[in-house]
């Protein structure tokens, strides 16, 4: 881990960039075919790009639509790996949410629990505290993990807890975070409507 994150440290050094997205990958080679790989090299690379904001006007609070996949039980998949397998439904969903006018998509769990949207974890407000679902079977995130030890920082309270959809007309804010998505605010997920506020 040391040497990838110098190398991640070199990689951005070189590239000039000040604001960046830094990106490690590993993958198997192709010198076996099938489902088992165990005699497939392993690579890796380290590729970094100029990064902007990820969603246009967002400041002014996304709009998002529900997603049609949820996902999976933890059971089936090794779901706390940033692994491009568990990336399909996200892709899909993010991109059906676009071709409907929409920023992005809330996906919901194998157990019709609020879960994230495609690529970033999602906090609400109500009465002064943070609400945001328990990461059991979905990455949780190094952004989510910065938002809540800040919020805990300034006497916020946060609640980890299982979030149903039926709950969410009740939230006056609502907000995601993500490595890409940094902390973006929520203006709209179907027909509940958020007011991007101080918190988010």
């Amino acid at each position: 881990v040391d040497e990838l994150e110098a190398i991640k440290a070199e990689t951005l050094a070189k590239s000039g960039l000040e604001n960046a997205y830094v990106r490690a990958f590993a993958w198997r080679g192709s010198e076996m075919m099938g489902v088992s790989a165990q005699s497939n090299s392993i690579h890796l690379a380290v590729a970094v790009w100029a990064w902007g904001d990820y969603f246009a006007d967002k400041m002014k609070g996304i709009r998002m639509t529900h997603a049609m996949y949820r996902r999976p039980d933890p059971l089936t998949a090794p779901c706390h790996a940033k692994a491009a397998g568990l990336y399909m439904i996200c892709t899909l969903s993010k991109h059906a949410a676009e071709n409907e006018g929409y920023a992005d998509a809330l996906m919901l769990d194998y157990r019709g629990q609020v879960a994230e949207a495609t690529g970033a974890n999602i906090f609400f407000m109500r009465d002064g505290a943070i609400h945001t679902p328990t990461p059991d079977c979905f990455l949780n995130g190094i952004t989510r993990q910065t938002a809540i030890k800040l919020a805990k920082a300034r006497q916020i309270e946060v609640v980890e807890r299982a979030i149903m959809p039926d709950e969410l007309s009740t939230f006056d804010e609502c907000f995601i975070t993500g490595s890409a998505a940094e902390i973006t605010p929520v203006a709209e997920i179907g027909e509940h409507t958020f007011k991007p506020g101080n918190m988010s």
